[in-house]
């Protein structure tokens, strides 16, 4: 009897819209202008018992619908379980399908537009995303990124040049099997001249200080790495492609 009068004033409630209910003697007894929406005071002595009882079996009726919103929107988010990882290891595990590595592409990279092409050739190897973001670094990001460099004589051109600010850099987390190692096969030497035909520093850089991308080149340095650049919760999120188990299965 109520159906379409309260699905009529959820929809309304949910749009933020003034959503008055009417008794059929023409007497307001919900109205709101927000979503903050609260039944108005009803003056029983103005109106008729049946009149009453109608509207408080409509008041009922609109919480049950509440309710059950409620219950439904928390199982659905129960069923579909994409959230933010919290995890002891930055790195994931080691060995399985869950290790993870650190990825950047560097300033030169970036102004080259070669992203998406780096994105592509981990995304094709069958990796999978679980962390991106742009940024102009810190100083003191990146001289803890590179701290194992810092006796170098290149130590403080490395550093002005990743947080010059000329162009961004763009760090991701990647996720899957062996994807350490195989990662730093992917990109190449660090010296261009030196790398292997194939390699995404062989295909794209220009010289040893415009080398396009780096890639943590062990466990620990992937725990460390992931741990400065996406220490915070929320940062990294764990989720699953349609039939993840079945492309990851070795038969």
């Amino acid at each position: 009897m109520y159906s379409r009068r309260l699905l009529s004033y959820v929809s309304r409630i949910g749009r933020g819209s003034r959503a008055p209910g009417r008794f059929d003697n023409g007497k307001t007894f919900f109205s709101t202008t927000n979503r903050n929406a609260y039944p108005a005071t009803i003056n029983a002595t103005s109106l008729s018992s049946s009149t009453y009882r109608k509207s408080a079996k409509f008041f009922v009726a609109a919480c049950s619908v509440t309710a059950a919103v409620g219950t439904l929107a928390y199982c659905n988010a129960q069923a579909n379980p994409l959230h933010a990882e919290e995890t002891v290891s930055f790195a994931g595990r080691k060995g399985t399908e869950s290790e993870r590595t650190f990825i950047m592409v560097k300033p030169d990279g970036v102004t080259r537009g070669l992203v998406g092409e780096i994105i592509s050739r981990f995304e094709k190897r069958g990796y999978k995303l679980v962390a991106i973001k742009s940024l102009v670094p810190s100083r003191q990001l990146a001289e803890q990124h590179y701290g194992d460099l810092r006796t170098r004589p290149f130590f403080k051109g490395l550093v002005n040049y990743i947080t010059s600010g000329k162009a961004p850099v763009v760090a991701m987390v990647w996720e899957g099997r062996d994807v350490i190692r195989q990662s730093r096969a992917m990109i190449g030497a660090t010296n261009p001249l030196e790398a292997v035909p194939g390699t995404i520093r062989h295909a794209f850089s220009i010289s040893i200080g415009r080398n396009v991308i780096h890639g943590s080149d062990s466990f620990d340095s992937a725990e460390k790495e992931i741990g400065l650049w996406f220490g915070k919760p929320g940062d990294l999120v764990s989720w699953e492609p349609v039939n993840w188990n079945w492309i990851m299965a070795e038969n």
